[in-house]
């Protein structure tokens, strides 16, 4: 694959360096060539000095040819230009912006530009590592309607399956992880000591899945 970057910072550096050990071409676009110091001598990418969203600077950065295109720079309007540009004018089939605006992200999402959300996620992963564990969701979806649990399966749920988990909490379980090793799952696959489920879940109703999750099945099942 080619993908095109646009911003040098400390993000779009490591973005850039990490696809390149992964064996894809890239081309890093910033408006200040100091920046491309932060790629490292052995970085054999192209780099382009400009603004990401003017579009001779991207053609020389090969967006005509590019597979993804990613805008992280410190901006967020130069960062969803740029992404509307390589997605409605170059046609580029993947393109995600950074936006560390939370309301501007929510917009974005709503026009089909995928986002990532600087300050939204950063404040989850704190949130999630000081307080007690399973008090805040694995994840949420931008609109806050979804949100993606973890937890093991609680003793009387082994040897059912996940069909009668399902009906009877309202969760859906995405994958199981089990000995240490994730497991796509259907209705029939049944429960085993140690399963640990990731289930989607309704934020609204999360708390009521999560109480029928460890209240166990009924006793007429």
């Amino acid at each position: 694959m080619h993908i095109v970057i646009m911003g040098c910072g400390r993000v779009g550096a490591s973005l850039a360096r990490s696809l390149e050990s992964r064996g894809h071409s890239t081309s890093v676009i910033d408006s200040n060539p100091d920046a491309f110091r932060r790629l490292g001598p052995s970085f054999a990418g192209d780099t382009v000095t400009g603004m990401g969203f003017d579009r001779g600077v991207l053609v020389a950065a090969g967006i005509e040819r590019a597979d993804a295109f990613a805008a992280v720079s410190s901006g967020d309007n130069s960062n969803i230009i740029a992404a509307r540009v390589a997605r409605e004018v170059f046609r580029v089939g993947n393109v995600v912006a950074r936006i560390y605006d939370p309301r501007r992200a929510e917009v974005y999402e709503r026009l089909g530009i995928p986002t990532v959300a600087t300050v939204p996620w950063a404040a989850d992963q704190m949130l999630r590592r000081l307080l007690p564990a399973g008090s805040e969701p694995a994840w949420r979806d931008p609109s806050g309607r979804l949100q993606l649990d973890n937890a093991y399966a609680p003793f009387a749920w082994v040897g059912r399956t996940v069909a009668s988990l399902e009906a009877h909490t309202g969760a859906r379980v995405a994958y199981i992880t089990r000995l240490g090793t994730g497991q796509q799952v259907t209705g029939d696959t049944v429960i085993q000591e140690g399963d640990y489920l990731s289930m989607f879940l309704v934020s609204d109703e999360a708390d009521t899945a999560l109480a029928a999750l460890e209240a166990g099945p009924k006793e007429t099942d």
